[in-house]
Order: C-alpha cells, then structure tokens, then sequence
C-alpha cells in the first residue's frame, strides 16, 4: 500500500468559499431582478443576470477544483508566459476592448457569453509573478537596486497600464495587494515608501498625458467631492452614493426582508453590482450585515492561516498575496459604498455581478487550496527555507493559531 503523497485541501476555506458565491448568486438575483425583467434588452428575464454569473461561478468552480489538484509549484514555468499574455491584454484593451462608465477596461466574448475584465487577471498575475521573483532572488531582495527595484518596475508597469483604461480602483487594490507580497517578502522595511512612491510615480507617468485631455477628470474630481459632502449634488454627481446610503437606512436593524429592497427598483445604479453591498444591508439590516462580514472575515481569517503555515517561501508568499487581495478588494468596495472612501468602481469578491472576477477570484482559492494540500500531506518535511524579515518569523506563531 502507497503513501499518501499529497494531503486533503482545507475544507473550511473551501465550505467558506461556497457560502459565499452561492449567497452572492442570492443577492445577484435579489439586486437584478427589478431590473431585468423591467428591460427589453435583458430579455425582461429576471434570471438574466444570475443565470449569467452562474455561469461564472460553474467556470469558477471547475478552474478552482482543477487547480487545487494540481501542484501549486508546478505553475512556476506557467507565470512568465501568462504574465506576458496579461500584459498584451492591457495593452491592447484601450484600444479595442468596450468602454462602460468611462472605462475602456473589458473585452467581448464570442457567442454573447459576456465579457473580459484583463484587470481581473493581471492582479493575480502580479501577485503570482512577484511571489516567484522573492522567492528566486532570496536574501537579495533585501538589496535596493538588484532586489526591490525590478519589483517595483514590474507592478508599476502594470498599475499604469490599467490606469490608462483608465481604472482608478483596480490600480489601487493591485499596488496595496504588491505591496503586501513585498513587505510579506522580507524587504528593507526603509526601502518600502521609496517602492510605493516609485510605483505611484511610474503609474502617474502612464496617466498624466490622458488625463490633461480627459473629459473625465472632472467626473473624478466629482467623486472626491461627494465623499467630502455627499449632499452637495444629489440629483447627479453624488446621486449613486445618496441612494446607496437611504438603502443602510431602509435596512436599519432587521432589514426590509428578502427580495423588499426599494432602491434596488431604478433608484440605485449597479444595484447587482458595485453597489450590491447597499442592497445587502437594506434588505437584511445591521444584524444581518454584520453576520455577512463575520463570514467574510472567516474565510480571510482561514485563507492567511494556509498561507502562514506554508513553509515553502513561493506558496506563503503567493497565499498571502491572493488572500490580501480579495481582503482589499473588498474593503474599497464596501469603503465606497458607505462613503467611508471615495468611491472607486470596483466588484465585491464572489458577491458582485462580473463574470471576470468571480471566476478568477475561484480560480486563485483552487491555488491557495493546492497550498493547504501541501501543508497536510503525511510526508511532509519540516524545513522551511531560509526567510528575511517579516517571512522569516511568522510560521511561530500561525501554528499556534
């Protein structure tokens, strides 16, 4: 009889994951209903839009289940390649991708199967890709010019890139996510503000000329001004906001009920979408948004725990950065949506509508679950390789949570 070679993935942050894309397959049917049956160009289904992103969560699920059964190691020859192909999508995509809310950031699929967000991919791309640059260069990276800098040109070609679509919120939620893998990595803690200032510079390169001739700075200087005071411009420019916020009101403790949400029904743009927190918090009310955060938190809790414990220094590195970028995906989502932050235009993971994103965020928990099969497995040696900084320590204390 053989040994067991690999171990069993982490079925609490795989039953989390579920919980969440099958409530968020709930509330895209609770936000998009009103909607879809109200138009002709949906159809008038009201499944229009779940049915789609069940689509998304099927494809989510298959890439999820074929990646955590695959060795997470045996992607490294895979990332300079992909990280490639990502980097043609984003160039090409100002030019012939479609524009939606000012934004020229996706790509149509043949067939009217919908469509293709290159962001999506090039977070997890460049987590990915620095994850494997860290690990390679070793107690290098610790060095300035050979080490941190071509990390920094890296995610700074990338932020600016996506800044040209021009997408504010996705080139934020990617340089915080890097920024993470690099301090994660064990780089100079004093190198760290050169390498963001670096990165925020490169990306301001990228944006500069657009935005000098761009109708929509004044559009972006609008949201500044409604985060700073939501009601100076209710009827347009911080119309969405002010619907978003009468929804939390709506909900107050309990919630209007299941499927009762009123601003859902042509008063909140992107109802099933961005905005989708609001409906959660009108419909279920305090009580219930806060039993959907404590979810939330769980399954970020778990997802750093799996990548804490992982003593190979790629898997650590790489479960930290999929792990800490949904975390900050979804803070700017909900940041924006209640006015704690200026609003940015982004997906909250697996509960949005946005094909893109659900099903690349299932496909990164398949690798973080490759990594818990790698933490389980019967043979495992205990020898954690040589760490600098922050990734040198912190196995001490993740086994003892």
């Amino acid at each position: 009889m053989t040994e067991q070679r690999r171990g069993t993935p982490d079925f609490l942050l795989l039953l989390l994951t579920f919980l969440l894309v099958g409530f968020g397959l709930v509330m895209v049917f609770s936000a998009s209903s009103v909607t879809a049956l109200a138009k002709e160009k949906f159809g008038n289904d009201p499944l229009y839009f779940v049915k789609k992103q069940a689509i998304f969560a099927v494809a989510g699920t298959v890439g999820m289940f074929f990646l955590m059964n695959i060795p997470y190691r045996r992607l490294k020859p895979l990332l300079r390649p992909g990280f490639m192909v990502v980097l043609v999508m984003l160039v090409l995509v100002p030019f012939i991708g479609f524009e939606v809310n000012g934004a020229r950031s996706w790509f149509n699929l043949p067939g009217g199967m919908g469509s293709l967000q290159p962001s999506e991919f090039a977070k997890v791309g460049v987590i990915l890709y620095l994850s494997l640059l860290i690990t390679k260069k070793g107690e290098r990276f610790r060095d300035l010019k050979n080490g941190l800098l071509p990390a920094v040109i890296i995610v700074g070609i990338v932020a600016g890139l996506i800044m040209l679509q021009p997408d504010f919120g996705s080139t934020m939620i990617l340089v915080l996510a890097a920024s993470l893998v690099i301090v994660v990595g064990g780089a100079n803690l004093k190198h760290i503000f050169l390498a963001v200032g670096s990165i925020t510079v490169i990306a301001a390169i990228f944006l500069a000329g657009y935005l000098i001739s761009a109708d929509s700075l004044g559009y972006r200087m609008d949201r500044i001004a409604c985060y700073l005071d939501p009601w100076f411009d209710q009827q347009s420019s911080c119309y969405q906001l002010v619907q978003s916020l009468y929804a939390f009101g709506h909900g107050e403790l309990t919630g209007a009920g299941f499927g009762q949400s009123i601003q859902k029904m042509h008063y909140l743009p992107e109802a099933h979408n961005d905005f989708i927190f609001a409906i959660i918090g009108e419909e279920f009310g305090f009580i219930g948004t806060v039993l959907f955060l404590l979810l939330y938190l769980a399954f970020l809790w778990r997802g750093f725990i799996v990548a804490l414990r992982c003593t190979d220094l790629f898997g650590s590195l790489a479960g930290t950065g999929i792990v800490g970028l949904i975390a900050i995906q979804a803070l700017v989502n909900m940041g924006g949506v209640t006015g704690t932050i200026p609003m940015t235009g982004v997906t909250l993971p697996f509960i949005s509508a946005g094909g893109s994103s659900l099903s690349v965020t299932m496909a990164s928990i398949g690798i973080l679950l490759s990594i818990s099969r790698d933490i389980t497995k019967p043979d495992r040696a205990e020898k954690p390789e040589k760490r600098t900084g922050f990734a040198r320590d912190r196995n001490d204390w993740s086994k003892r949570a």
